[in-house]
């Protein structure tokens, strides 16, 4: 797909920093001994990536807003554009050296995500989008949801809470309804990866609650551009501002978000 400049300037940025992450990728499981030196590394190569893609970014479109994990909110001169950017979405995946985590660039204008980039620089896989163009997969291909209509055949993904966030309960509650009636769950560690996977049809739905908007406003689009439907979990939500969201491809939808809605 020939992108506009904004969605080459957002390519251009995730790969530099993803040189920087694969880097420092391949000295995390020098530090497994301490988890602490591991844990403050981790945060060092977070940062620093966040500041690579600021660079990048802002450089390019100094009057745009920002809005990073790592660094905060920041207005723009430009009040209706708006860089969304986790520069690490899986970072207890890359404390652990498991080779799945992804850097989140979206462009949001006017309060709309307009385009969204989530590449994944361990295996080299750019999901990109832009609003009202479908979504893509590095240089050609092009994403559709999965076509099966079949619960009893689908792959689900979602995110398990650790025991100390409050959505613990209802996931486990989620899981007891769902997992009877699918293939299968599963929990990656990555919101950016698994609204990707569900574009590229590798999973057929997902959902997950209290997420913060740089994990999905990417993926979110890249997901909708593949055709899945995406709802917020209970009515009078945004699925972005308040990270609660069900997404699947049109045939399995209702089912999944009926399960996930279910009290």
């Amino acid at each position: 797909m020939q992108g506009s400049a904004n969605l080459n300037i957002m390519i251009k940025a995730a790969r530099k920093a993803g040189r920087s992450l694969v880097k420092d990728f391949r000295e995390v499981e020098n530090l497994q001994v301490s988890m602490k030196g591991a844990g403050d590394f981790v945060s060092r190569a977070d940062v620093a990536a966040e500041t690579i893609l600021r660079e990048e970014l802002m450089g390019a479109r100094p009057t745009y807003g920002w809005l990073g994990e790592e660094s905060g909110g920041e207005d723009g001169k430009d009040p209706t554009r708006r860089w969304i950017v986790d520069p690490l979405d899986g970072t207890t995946n890359f404390l652990h050296g498991l080779p799945h985590w992804a850097i989140s660039i979206a462009l949001e204008h006017k309060g709309q995500i307009v385009s969204g980039v989530v590449y994944d620089p361990a295996k080299d896989e750019m999901f990109y989008a832009e609003k009202g163009s479908g979504a893509w997969l590095n240089d050609s291909r092009r994403l559709r949801v999965s076509g099966r209509g079949r619960m009893i055949e689908a792959i689900f993904a979602t995110g398990v809470p650790f025991a100390s966030k409050r959505t613990l309960p209802a996931t486990l509650q989620d899981l007891a309804r769902i997992m009877p009636e699918c293939a299968g769950v599963r929990r990656f560690g990555s919101a950016a990866l698994d609204l990707a996977y569900v574009a590229a049809g590798r999973y057929d739905g997902y959902w997950e609650r209290e997420l913060n908007i740089w994990d999905v406003a990417a993926g979110a689009l890249i997901a909708t551009e593949a055709g899945a439907l995406l709802e917020p979990i209970r009515e009078g939500q945004d699925p972005l501002e308040d990270g609660n969201l069900v997404v699947a491809n049109g045939e399995i939808f209702d089912r999944l978000a009926e399960l996930v809605r279910a009290r």
